[in-house]
């Protein structure tokens, strides 16, 4: 019987040009049987090692017991070891080329021991079984431009804490007591997708997951790769999608992990100027060597196709376009144009959403670019662009954020922070992002950024969710500041939970259920995000009042909204807004509303437009806007101005 898992001449044709899309079904240890003996058939890259040995409890660790014979012409050794079970701990230990002792986990093992150990653990995931075709059926017609996406970040571990953690580590939910207990909540809220921080097996808590040494082992602080799969399976099931945070900019130097692999500089490049980060102490993978190209690509593939998720948003994207990103003079390379900008990272951008999104109609990529650099989500081919779906819209975050924590009186002279944004919001496709980033390391909650008294911080924080669901963009809110999380993030505890006994906490989180439910149902503020056609001010000049106002519009007219914010705690009982359309406007939101918290109750729902210039427009409204009132009116013209 033919070995399935062997590497033959073909997979390291396919592994030197970077095309081996399946790599992880090669590479790693894969439960078989040869020749009627059961066993696993293990395989590792480690082309400049002397020896490999694969070690585990299946043979006492024992360094010599299961020596592997040879390496093939690309430096991949394998082996089949009968008796090796699912669920034995194994390592590989490598003499490096300069006769280095090395014990390293498996950088393709499907599964790792609970940290504080390091051992990789024998899975079999090539059989699992979905119930979610009618999800993964209706992803491949997603359409960023015109759908809706509400994105639910959330850190699994600190979300909630089981109730009975007796015997449980650090108090984590397994990944299906999660998904059974996240499910309804972020459905109820409505949130679209949810996107999940450090999935991919890593040994410091305190990294979130940023600094990953198991790349293809779901962390096991949570379960088995088959619990992350029901996790997935379920979440699909409820009509929530699942994106992930994916890792390619960096690694840690964990004795372990991927650092001097084989006793040389495998993964990373060898002089610490093109491989370590000294901001981060850690190192850069060699995105110009093919087989660590491939690593990452067929990683990537890994997640979406093999596990059904739904996208992956990137990490630190900057830090990989440019190569002396966080570094001092003399810390870095220029490229052969003797310029900062990494070209082998770029390429593998291209090829990796070209290839990914190619693949899989409907699924994203998302980066997290804090710069300016161009065509981000330009297309490839047609833009010369990098090709992602997504781009984290990092200026907005700032200037946003600058402004609402300003005492009111201030905000006068600090108008335009909340006007810029408009003017490149279409020079990519932009994701609205309120993340884990801006509510640790003392930048405090978004409840406790707001101004003013206790009741002032919701006012604050209800006017500045609308402004986030009027403005032209995916959006994106970390977990917790739905209902005014007041302590900073830690992954060490759940979140504040009890507060939802507080009246006030509890409205709040109303109020953001209200938006996002208002954002789901009219296509005004999804449809035409990417159009500049759907968004226009009426006022983006009213900085002595502090009050905004313009429209969102559908792409057939139909169900337009207006928008008025008032960003200040003085009420205009008489607030004059101009129409394009001599039309009824409903109104269907009001911010301050008692049952969110609010003192102020509108009776009056419609109002007709009438004859008369207000904003440089033909037509008017008046009605009372309350203290940091935000009114949003649904009207239908389709012959608007």
């Amino acid at each position: 019987m033919k070995n399935q898992y062997e590497f033959t001449e073909l997979d390291q044709h396919l592994f030197g040009h970077a095309t081996h899309y399946d790599l992880y079904k090669k590479l790693g240890a894969h439960p078989t049987e040869i020749d009627g003996v059961s066993g696993v058939y293990f395989a590792v890259w480690a082309p400049n090692a002397r020896s490999v040995s694969v070690i585990g409890d299946f043979n006492g660790w024992d360094t010599q017991a299961n020596r592997i014979v040879d390496k093939d012409a690309i430096g991949v050794w394998q082996t089949f070891i009968p008796g090796v079970k699912v669920g034995d701990l194994y390592k590989f230990f490598l003499i490096g080329y300069e006769g280095q002792e090395l014990y390293k986990a498996d950088p393709f093992g499907a599964s790792a021991e609970l940290r504080p150990g390091t051992a990789s653990v024998v899975r079999d995931i090539m059989n699992l079984k979905w119930t979610d075709s009618a999800w993964m059926k209706k992803r491949r017609s997603f359409n960023v431009d015109t759908d809706p996406m509400v994105i639910y970040e959330c850190h699994p571990g600190s979300w909630m804490k089981h109730p009975e953690c007796d015997g449980r580590e650090a108090g984590y939910y397994t990944y299906r007591e999660f998904a059974e207990r996240i499910a309804d909540y972020v459905k109820d809220l409505g949130y679209t997708h949810i996107e999940l921080m450090g999935i991919a097996e890593h040994p410091f808590d305190g990294s979130w997951g940023y600094q990953v040494t198991g790349y293809y082992a779901p962390t096991s602080r949570y379960g088995t790769p088959e619990d992350f799969q029901y996790m997935v399976n379920y979440l699909h099931r409820k009509g929530i999608g699942v994106i992930l945070d994916w890792v390619p900019a960096h690694f840690p130097k964990d004795a372990c992990g991927l650092a001097d692999f084989d006793g040389s500089a495998l993964y990373e490049h060898q002089d610490p100027r093109q491989g370590e980060h000294p901001q981060w102490g850690t190192k850069i993978f060699n995105y110009g060597r093919p087989e660590v190209k491939n690593f990452l690509l067929a990683n990537a593939l890994y997640w979406v196709e093999h596990f059904h998720c739904d996208g992956l948003r990137v990490d630190a994207v900057a830090s990989m376009l440019y190569l002396d990103y966080g570094k001092e003079d003399g810390q870095w390379v220029a490229n052969k144009y003797g310029e900062n900008k990494n070209l082998e990272a770029i390429e593998l951008f291209k090829h990796l959403n070209t290839l990914l999104r190619g693949r899989n109609p409907g699924a994203v990529t998302i980066a997290e670019e804090s710069t300016a650099w161009p065509k981000v989500t330009g297309d490839v081919e047609k833009e010369g662009g990098l090709g992602f779906t997504l781009k984290w819209n990092m200026g907005w975050m700032n200037d946003f954020l600058e402004y609402m924590k300003l005492d009111p009186f201030f905000r006068k002279g600090n108008h335009y922070k909340m006007t810029f944004s408009t003017s490149y919001a279409y020079s990519e496709k932009y994701v609205l992002v309120l993340s884990h980033d801006e509510v640790v390391h003392l930048k405090c909650s978004m409840w406790s950024k707001m101004p003013g008294i206790y009741e002032d911080k919701f006012s604050n924080l209800r006017a500045a969710y609308t402004y986030m669901a009027g403005h032209p963009g995916k959006k994106l809110l970390f977990m917790g500041q739905e209902f005014g999380q007041q302590r900073e993030w830690s992954e060490e505890r759940e979140l504040d939970w009890y507060l939802l006994d507080t009246e006030l906490n509890r409205q709040l989180k109303d109020y953001v259920k209200a938006l996002w439910k208002m954002y789901g149902k009219y296509p005004a503020l999804y449809a035409t995000d990417y159009d500049p056609n759907g968004f226009q001010w009426i006022n983006a000049d009213d900085a002595t009042r502090s009050i905004y106002s313009f429209v969102r519009r559908s792409p057939d007219g139909r169900k337009n909204l207006l928008f008025v914010l008032n960003m200040t705690p003085m009420e205009r009982s008489d607030y004059c807004v101009g129409c394009f359309a001599k039309t009824k406007y409903r109104l269907i939101l009001n911010s301050m509303d008692p049952k969110f918290g609010g003192t102020t109750r509108i009776a009056k729902t419609v109002w007709k437009a009438e004859d008369g210039e207000c904003d440089g427009k033909p037509y008017h409204i008046a009605f009372p806007l309350p203290a940091y009132g935000c009114a949003v009116f649904s009207y239908d013209d389709p012959e608007e101005e």
